[in-house]
């Protein structure tokens, strides 16, 4: 396998706290960055192109599911920890379920539907840094 070649700048990505439910949609990561980590479903935004569109196309080429965009909830920046490593920027949207099934691609191999509530409890689980944090406020938007 050819070893990932990283842009010597920024990168801009999205990312989709979906709610179905009362329970958001986790996903693992089956290749770096992040292999073995749960994270929310989302990706590079292409050049031309809006979040919202981004956010749609990545979720969909991720999951296959379609849903609605309630707002921002809030962004993470990740810097490189190695030498080599990506940096990004990743805008994090609250979003609710609308249509269809999970069907992964095969950047992801799992998924779960878990209740926000029960993030703390889940010891077993290699979550993303400021996973948790991402949902709560994305939760917020949707009952507010």
């Amino acid at each position: 396998m050819a070893a990932i070649v990283h842009p010597a700048h920024p990168q801009l990505a999205v990312s989709a706290a979906i709610f179905r439910d009362g329970k958001v949609l986790l996903v693992r990561r089956a290749r770096s960055p992040a292999k073995g980590f749960y994270s929310l479903p989302g990706g590079r935004v292409e050049f031309g192109e809006s979040l919202h569109q981004a956010l749609s196309r990545e979720v969909d080429e991720e999951t296959g599911l379609r849903i609605e965009i309630i707002g921002l909830a809030g962004w993470r920046e990740v810097l490189p920890a190695a030498a080599g490593a990506g940096h990004y920027l990743i805008m994090s949207f609250a979003a609710r379920w609308t249509a269809r099934e999970p069907a992964l691609n095969d950047e992801l191999d799992d998924y779960r539907w878990i209740a926000p509530d029960a993030l703390a409890s889940l010891g077993d689980l290699k979550l993303t840094g400021g996973l948790e944090e991402v949902i709560q406020s994305a939760h917020r938007l949707l009952v507010a």
